[in-house]
């Protein structure tokens, strides 16, 4: 009886939460492009361009929630009873810069862009940017007119794009596009395959692979004028669709785009939730922001090793576990609970993983690991899965060496030779996934 009654109860809730996205929107896109700008003092906020397209493939439930918190939001209001109706959380690239020394130098602009579902009435839009002690540092509202003549409708005669994995209709499913950058129209057949690589890397590693049948994954075939990033640190500079180039903040590796504009140009009327910028270069690299995009070499050894690792971050909001030794950023404060779910500073670990914790481990927990190097080298795979598995609070995490803890010794957030996603991130992965879905449990 009481299985009954809760199974009522959930088919309940998931009926109002559609009734509500019927409620207050259509059956469509709004794209809003911003421009975040400042330095380490202070930052702004700038609305762009507003675009209507066709269909919408976010998620259609659990619309007011927030379920990370991201280092920014987007609060959208119905205008006329000022009600909460949608929420979109993420970061930026322009984030990550302001710990760089370069950002007390001057100040750099980057683009943003975001879509949320069109409303049927007017709507205020709140952007908040917040920083490493989640505070508020810039914030704008705007008001939106879904009849404003100025909203610019377009999608309806997009770029080729190719379904490599359809598991339901786009209001069901996790919608993941492939786009690829760096690729002449004479390398697109190798895109395509490169692109079922992709989509077969990440559905090799569990979570996900258990989850396929909640994902629908999208290549988009953006066809670039010359082949492969660029490479300042070569003095390479290459014509590509999405201008990608290695040495990001000066970091040899970091590869990127800051074309964010002209990356949802090119995904105007794709069904899409979650972008993969696939890039084509046998270098090792790539990167990933939460809820903005994540890029990866194509060629490299390590290339499904290094997209299923930019994945956790883009798509899960997974930090990265690994430290830099003594850095001198302290990228999270002492003071702080980090909003990510997969890292702590013990300033409120009740929020995190303390329930996947052995009774009688000791917080924080002493490695087993003296040599991580040689260690991950030597061991075999059994033993590398045992300190996967083992959850407790180590120190080290999140860049630092110190008063950052991760929940195992080795994880896929941590090291390239480690396939296996530790259990707090495993449980991270598939609750964000229940969440874009709008799985209710």
């Amino acid at each position: 009886m009481k299985q009954i009654i809760l199974s009522i109860l959930l088919a309940l809730a998931t009926t109002a939460s559609a009734q509500n996205f019927d409620e207050y929107f259509e059956d469509n896109t709004l794209r809003l492009d911003y421009v975040f700008g400042g330095d380490s003092t202070s930052q702004y906020i700038q609305l762009s361009q507003l675009y209507k397209q066709p269909r919408w493939a976010g998620r259609r439930a659990r619309l007011a929630e927030t379920y990370l918190l991201g280092n920014a939001q987007i609060n959208v209001f119905d205008h006329e009873s000022g009600r909460l109706i949608y929420v979109h959380t993420f970061s930026t690239l322009f984030q990550e810069w302001l710990n760089e020394t370069e950002a007390t130098q001057m100040r750099r602009a980057f683009e943003a862009s975001y879509n949320i579902p069109f409303p049927k009435r007017p709507i205020d839009i709140r952007v908040t940017l917040t920083d490493n002690h989640n505070k508020v540092t810039a914030v704008m509202t705007h008001r939106v007119d879904p009849y404003d003549i100025l909203i610019r409708p377009v999608g309806e005669n997009g770029i080729p794009y190719k379904y490599i994995v359809k598991s339901g209709d786009i209001s069901q499913c996790v919608d993941l596009a492939i786009v690829a950058e760096g690729y002449t129209k004479d390398e697109m057949d190798k895109f395509w395959k490169d692109s079922e690589r992709a989509a077969d890397a990440i559905f090799s590693h569990e979570p996900f692979k258990s989850m396929k049948n909640r994902f629908n994954v999208v290549a988009v075939g953006a066809v670039s004028n010359e082949s492969g990033p660029s490479e300042p640190g070569k003095g390479i500079w290459h014509d590509t669709v999405l201008r990608s180039h290695y040495d990001t903040f000066y970091s040899d590796r970091y590869l990127t785009t800051s074309a964010v504009h002209r990356l949802f140009d090119l995904l105007s009327g794709v069904p899409f939730e979650h972008i993969i910028v696939l890039i084509n270069t046998p270098r090792y690299g790539g990167g990933g922001i939460y809820n903005q995009w994540m890029c990866s070499s194509s060629d490299h050894d390590t290339f499904k090793q290094v997209l299923v690792h930019e994945f956790g971050h883009s798509y899960a909001g997974l930090a990265d576990e690994y430290n830099y030794g003594d850095n001198h950023v302290e990228w999270y404060p002492a003071d702080t609970e980090p909003w990510e779910p997969n890292i702590t500073t013990l300033k409120d670990f009740s929020k995190k993983w303390g329930d996947l914790i052995k009774a009688g481990t000791p917080v924080p927990t002493p490695p087993t690991i003296t040599d991580y190097n040689t260690a991950r080298r030597e061991m075999t795979p059994a033993q590398l899965n045992e300190k996967t598995q083992r959850v407790g609070v180590f120190e080290g995490a999140g860049y630092m060496a110190r008063r950052a803890y991760r929940p195992a010794e080795l994880c896929r957030m941590n090291v390239n030779e480690v396939e296996d996603f530790c259990p707090v991130c495993t449980r991270a992965i598939i609750g964000i996934t229940d969440y874009y879905t709008g799985t209710i449990k």
